[in-house]
């Protein structure tokens, strides 16, 4: 008995017996109670702050946002039926949450639970504008006219309603929002325009499952470590605890055990079918975070109706007891019994107003299916990565006075990113740098040395080992308006990490059509070629997980004057375009002066000035000989330039290319110096399967070069320590031997 039809059919039931019981339920009876108040660990009688009652307006509103969101749930799965209906995730026995909407203000940023429905309409309500139903159902259609994905994706959001579009699988978004809870006190300090207001509350909301995943349980760490030690972090966890992860049920009192009683988090517990203790404990809840600004975990248990998703059959792992107590819970018939218990309502006017809203949420559920969806695949990947290259480049030119060194020093590319991050951070006053020991030590390979005494401690600072929680504080500052550099220690470290990148930096443009954006600079120190030192995890050439991330910018800078420009090019469209770069930064060129003789000082480049930047997808290219095109990126540029004078020595005339941007390929630069010669050889220092070489070479066929292509590529083999280590990295000689077998294979095609 879990179907919309039986769903319906016990709620009128139930409705009707209510009559007969008005005078013996109490306002707060749902049956099944967790126990409403405050259970705050640690947490003094100060701070126990008693909110407003439930008052009879703010019952009906709540009621009335239940309903919408119960109704909705129906309408998708007729939808369905329809063949006009795509996303049946529903939110049937968590209408609860509307309590929690109505506890916070319209301002508060809020990432939500896949099932909020009944939040999302609370706040819509609550903020006096849109039509809640009729986004959600656009969103089921997959219409374009939907106001925040745009017919993408369903997700719950939009900007005047301050929610954040997330998909929250896997508790992915919460990361983001301790980083969103960070930055609006560290906006204020810095003096820097906020996108919230300085008192807000930030909503994170999650499911009892998901509060078992590393995500979850890093964020929830990194928050309290940041509270520990002093710093302002106005971030409310709403745990949804209907007991199933899909089919598998959660121990029972686990999530109370688990985060009931940690040191620096508040916790509040409430039955969340309980229209009057859920909106009390959330008041309460949220009052603390207000007044404290210290993280808070709020627990509402719940039901859960209509099984996981619409193909989920509940029978195969749910007996018909289980699914009869949680129907004696549901949200919207305690809510009912409080209206009615209270005079508010009376039983025919509950009945009329479920009916009532029923017919108009039908009513836009058909006018969805008329909507018109997205048509052409420019339009789906519009948001994705918009680029405004003049614009970038404007901003790449703004600089401070004086800069840090003269212009025209000789520098390592080491020293060319400490002193182009200086510069950017005299340029910039919502720029923040941070990662593992970048502040007083100054980085592993001190590329941040002296910024964090130059700069301050709120703008370069350390934070905790957690890649995790680094990149998901770069997200929410970006999205709260400053402008983040994160740092990676080693390339290793960040595949722990990578779905921030993927499911939840690269997606939000996406999911909002641009409306929301966290531009983001991850400096990540990678690649092979160590010499004394290494390893799998400190020599890392695995760039695959970030090449198929759309419409992420890769950075891979060798010169130290294309290490200054491209970071400020980085930072410019971080600004100007909301961009999301990862700057591959190559350890073993970090302080690299010689070329191809002891002292001759061949890497090192004079310091670039301001107005220099290197746009997004263009290469270098080295000589102009017409024999052969050596295409070559990172630690591959010095050995392929010194391949290049050893085969010039030999009466080969080279011209090398340094791609410089790993996404997007610099294609047009690539073709065009690739029919220079009609004969090209990548040299790639990554691996042959799923490696850099891989998407040239097809940039080149699907370009339609017809000339001569073979690659050099590094073993697929982690990479060992020692010496061993060049067994499987691209050599001098690699490259030589294949040159020689390239142009020994007879002339290049018509070029």
């Amino acid at each position: 008995m879990n179907g919309v039809e039986d769903l319906d059919r016990h709620f009128r039931e139930a409705v009707a017996g209510l009559r007969s019981a008005a005078h013996a339920a109490g306002p707060g009876s749902a049956g099944g109670a967790a126990g409403s108040g405050p259970l705050a660990a640690g947490t003094d009688a100060a701070v126990q702050l008693r909110p407003r009652a439930l008052d009879a307006r703010t019952a009906l509103d709540l009621f009335d946002a239940q309903l919408e969101s119960r109704h909705a749930d129906a309408a998708a799965r007729w939808m369905q039926q329809q063949g006009r209906g795509y996303y049946t995730i529903g939110s049937s026995g968590h209408e609860g949450n509307a309590a929690v909407a109505l506890a916070l203000r319209p301002s508060d940023p809020a990432l939500l639970h896949y099932r909020s429905g009944a939040f999302y309409c609370a706040r819509a309500r609550q903020a006096g504008g849109g039509d809640a139903v009729r986004d959600m159902l656009l969103g089921v259609a997959a219409g374009a006219e939907e106001p925040i994905a745009g017919g993408r994706h369903k997700v719950y959001g939009r900007r005047e309603l301050a929610v954040i579009p997330q998909t929250s699988t896997i508790s992915s978004h919460l990361p983001r929002a301790v980083g969103v809870a960070w930055s609006i006190a560290r906006a204020k300090r810095l003096g820097t325009e906020c996108a919230w207001p300085d008192d807000a509350v930030v909503c994170c909301s999650f499911g009892d499952a998901s509060v078992n995943h590393s995500t979850a349980a890093g964020a929830i760490n990194s928050a309290c470590h940041a509270a520990y030690q002093g710093l302002p972090m106005p971030v409310l966890f709403v745990c949804e605890d209907n007991g199933l992860g899909i089919s598998v049920p959660t121990p029972h009192d686990w999530v109370r055990r688990a985060y009931g009683n940690r040191p620096g988090l508040a916790y509040f517990a409430a039955d969340g079918c309980d229209p009057s203790a859920a909106f009390d404990t959330a008041c309460q809840a949220v009052a603390h975070v207000r007044k404290t600004r210290q993280p808070t975990f709020l627990h509402l248990s719940m039901v859960r109706f209509l099984g996981h998703a619409g193909s989920d059959a509940e029978a195969a792992y749910r007996v018909p007891s289980e699914v009869a107590a949680d129907l004696q819970r549901d949200p919207l018939l305690a809510t009912a019994r409080l209206l009615t218990t209270t005079g508010v309502l009376t039983q025919q006017q509950v009945l009329d107003r479920y009916d009532e809203v029923g017919g108009r949420v039908f009513a836009v559920a058909k006018e969805a299916l008329d909507s018109e969806p997205l048509t052409t695949a420019a339009e789906i990947a519009a948001p994705t990565a918009p680029r405004r290259p003049d614009l970038v480049a404007a901003a790449a030119r703004r600089t401070s006075e004086p800069p840090a060194v003269p212009v025209g020093e000789p520098v390592t590319v080491a020293q060319a990113i400490t002193h182009t991050l200086a510069d950017l951070l005299g340029s910039y006053q919502e720029m923040v740098v941070f990662g593992e020991d970048v502040g007083r030590k100054g980085g592993v390979y001190g590329l941040t040395r002296g910024l964090q005494r130059r700069f301050g401690s709120a703008r370069v600072f350390d934070t905790l080992l957690d890649e995790q929680a680094i990149l998901g504080l770069a997200l929410g500052a970006g999205l709260s308006g400053l402008l983040p550099v994160a740092e990676i220690q080693y390339l290793a470290y960040l595949h722990n990490a990578e779905d921030q990148l993927r499911g939840e930096a690269a997606t939000l443009q996406f999911f909002s059509q641009g409306q929301y954006r966290n531009p983001l600079v991850v400096r990540i120190a990678g690649y092979g070629y160590q010499r004394g030192f290494g390893g799998h995890f400190h020599n890392d050439n695995a760039l695959g997980v970030l090449r198929d991330i759309p419409g992420l910018v890769i950075a891979s800078p060798s010169r130290p004057d294309d290490a200054a420009a491209m970071l400020r090019t980085c930072v410019a469209a971080g600004k100007v375009d909301g961009t999301v770069s990862a700057f591959l930064e190559p350890i073993a060129l970090y302080h690299t002066r010689d070329l191809h003789t002891e002292k001759d000082n061949g890497w090192l480049a004079a310091y670039p000035p301001p107005a220099l930047h290197v746009p997004i997808g263009r290469a270098r290219t080295y000589g102009t000989g017409t024999d052969l095109t050596l295409v070559t990126f990172a630690n591959g540029l010095p050995i392929s330039l010194r391949a290049a004078r050893r085969l010039e020595q030999q009466g080969i005339a080279c011209r090398v290319v340094d791609l410089r941007w790993l996404a997007p390929l610099p294609v047009d630069d690539l073709l065009r110096e690739a029919r220079a010669t009609g004969r090209v050889l990548v040299v790639d220092e990554t691996r042959r399967t799923g490696g850099v070489s891989e998407g040239v070479v097809t940039a080149l066929v699907d370009a339609g070069f017809t000339g001569a292509v073979r690659r050099v590529a590094g073993a697929d083999s982690f990479i060992p320590l020692g010496n061993a280590a060049q067994l499987v990295l691209v050599s001098e000689s690699d490259v030589e031997h294949a040159a020689g077998e390239l142009l020994s294979a007879g002339p290049s095609a018509h070029r």
